[in-house]
């Protein structure tokens, strides 16, 4: 059972993503979500877009690009944060995180819908978000891996 501004604010990303001409994924705490672990903490929505869609979305929504969003850890091509929603939303596209090998993209393969109150949200699915998880290696990643793979 997601939580209520989880899901208002799901039903606003969908409804924002809606014209987009590629694939979009939500990734992170409330990809895990969506995948049914519970309970979790999700403090904010990340949503992945290609570079195009990513721009259109966020100058439809009025939300100017953040040029200073990288941190040490990751960084995107054009970063966002959607502030209207119950939860942050932070959209992003050429999102990178720093691994050993350098900056490695982080672009899911594998789309999964889940619905919320019938609004198709699209998460990657179980194993790849796992994965992508153990990539980012910071420890609350790191426990939403434990709890995903606890699932199966």
């Amino acid at each position: 059972m997601l939580a209520p501004d989880l899901r208002q604010t799901l039903v606003m990303v969908e409804e924002a993503m809606r014209d987009t001409q590629g694939p979009w994924w939500v990734i992170s705490s409330a990809a895990v979500a969506l995948h049914g672990v519970t309970p979790i903490e999700v403090g904010d929505v990340d949503v992945v877009a290609s570079v195009a869609d990513a721009r259109r979305v966020m100058h439809g929504l009025g939300i100017p690009p953040i040029e200073d969003g990288a941190s040490s850890l990751f960084r995107s091509t054009v970063f966002g944060r959607w502030e209207t929603p119950p939860l942050v939303v932070e959209i992003m596209a050429g999102f990178h995180v720093a691994t050993s090998a350098g900056w490695t993209e982080v672009l899911p393969r594998t789309r999964v819908p889940v619905l919320v109150e019938a609004c198709a949200v699209y998460v990657p699915e179980r194993a790849e978000l796992a994965g992508m998880l153990r990539l980012f290696g910071r420890p609350k990643d790191l426990e939403r891996v434990r709890l995903l793979t606890s699932l199966t």
